[in-house]
């Protein structure tokens, strides 16, 4: 099977090595002051890696792509996570990195004053916030806390972003910058030639960081187990789902076959003018299937039970 032209961005490998790595910082960057949508007085200017071995390892995935932490201007932290998989209590793990980074900023009690305000930015390769009636969160959505009644920002210390992959709008070519990076986050593993939305910098640094064409043999490995990391994990998740489908059906079906067959015999009881006292209820109730239909039969034969 011939290589890719560019790798999927979305892969553990690939995700840091073009959002990850000293080399390519200014890519990192450029994609946040897009998504943050940051004016130049207020744009990111400097970016801090975790090393190497802080981050997961692709047998060890655990289905968070990689995390960087990058500072503004104004001292505010930026911890960056992009996401494959949607997995139970995701929004509380997000939630609980931002604001450990908040809290591991100083160990000292008396140093609050000193506390930057952290933003959390998650790329979602699902949705997140599907539509529930007048509620239509867009691809790109910025939260904070507010006052409930009058919505005044005071409590800005924390916030979050979430650019949802899945939103975007692919009936018309990419005309913002963060349509171009969702775009980009979306098609690049299937690109066979460098499209003109993305002919720009930084698109190209990315581009060029994620061409197969430069990979070892190692970093090619490297990037096919990332991949099957991913594959396995979304196997395992549909297994799952099927598997409480099923459950679910049986379940289903096992309740509204108990409760027919309640409901049946108290009719018939009530018919033939068997007297059904409160006792007789409570030993009914405590019956399966199997008993009542049993049950049933004994009414219907006009025998003592």
């Amino acid at each position: 099977m011939p290589r890719p032209l560019f790798a999927d961005p979305k892969t553990d490998f690939a995700f840091k090595r073009i959002f990850g790595s000293e080399e390519h910082k200014g890519v990192l960057i450029a994609f946040l002051n897009a998504v943050l949508d940051l004016d130049p007085p207020h744009h990111i200017t400097t970016v801090e890696l975790l090393p190497p071995e802080q981050r997961p390892v692709v047998d060890a995935l655990k289905l968070s792509i990689v995390d960087v932490k990058c500072t503004d201007v104004r001292g505010i932290t930026y911890v960056v996570e992009m996401q494959v998989l949607q997995v139970e209590g995701f929004e509380k793990r997000v939630v609980y990195n931002v604001a450990k980074a908040y809290v591991n900023q100083s160990s000292r009690g008396d140093a609050y004053p000193s506390l930057g305000d952290v933003v959390g930015i998650t790329i979602c390769d699902f949705v997140l916030f599907p539509d529930e009636g007048e509620r239509k969160v867009p691809m790109l959505s910025r939260w904070r806390m507010t006052e409930e009644h009058t919505g005044a920002d005071g409590l800005d210390q924390l916030r979050l972003v979430f650019l949802e992959l899945p939103k975007y709008d692919d009936s018309r070519p990419p005309r913002t910058m963060v349509e171009k990076w969702a775009y980009f986050f979306r098609e690049a593993g299937d690109l066979t030639v460098v499209p003109a939305v993305l002919s720009e910098p930084p698109f190209l640094e990315a581009l060029d960081a994620a061409r197969t064409a430069g990979f070892t043999v190692a970093e090619w490995d490297a990037y096919i187990l990332a991949g099957m990391a991913i594959q396995n994990e979304r196997g395992a998740l549909a297994v799952a789902e099927r598997r409480g489908e099923q459950r679910g059906r049986q379940e289903g079906h096992e309740s509204g076959l108990r409760e027919g067959l309640q409901q049946a015999l108290e009719t018939l009881c009530d018919a033939l003018g068997l007297e059904l006292t409160d006792e007789r209820k409570r030993e009914l109730a405590a019956l399966d299937t199997a008993g009542l239909k049993t049950r049933l039969r004994r009414a219907q034969e006009l025998r003592n039970w």
